[in-house]
């Protein structure tokens, strides 16, 4: 089991530590949202993510049939994104307390990647989503 929490500390979760998937985006979306170079993301079934606490102080953003962001109305950190017709969450890994047992071990969207940011370690690069 994995805790994580917004920047402020209002929004509480834990998450069973079995992501399927972990990776690196370097889409402008992601890239503006976490101000970084990339946002370093892992994705699980929707219902291996617990809110622990501070429910109230998540707010949804761009809700559709496919998913949402969850912020903090807080601090506005992002916490988690539900995705993929909604039965996924993509916990942004930045947000845990401990190390995930799965990492990401590739980057996603290296097209659109920030031009001064350079991608030195081994992991696959696509240059959108992978195949």
């Amino acid at each position: 089991m994995l805790n994580g929490a917004c920047y402020c500390g209002a929004v509480r979760f834990e998450v069973d530590d079995a992501f399927g998937y972990a990776f690196y985006c370097h889409c402008s979306r992601c890239r503006r949202r976490t101000g970084a170079a990339c946002a370093a993301i892992g994705g699980i079934e929707i219902d291996r993510l617990r809110v622990a606490a501070g429910r109230e102080h998540l707010l949804r953003v761009g809700e559709s049939e496919d998913g949402y962001r969850c912020v903090c109305k807080q601090c506005f950190s992002p916490v988690y994104d539900v995705v993929r017709e909604q039965r996924f969450a993509h916990v942004q890994l930045g947000t845990l307390d401990g190390a995930p047992a799965k990492g990401p071990d590739h980057h996603i969207y290296v097209g659109s990647k920030a031009p001064w940011h350079q991608i030195t370690d081994a992991f696959p690069q696509f240059e959108e989503l992978p195949t």
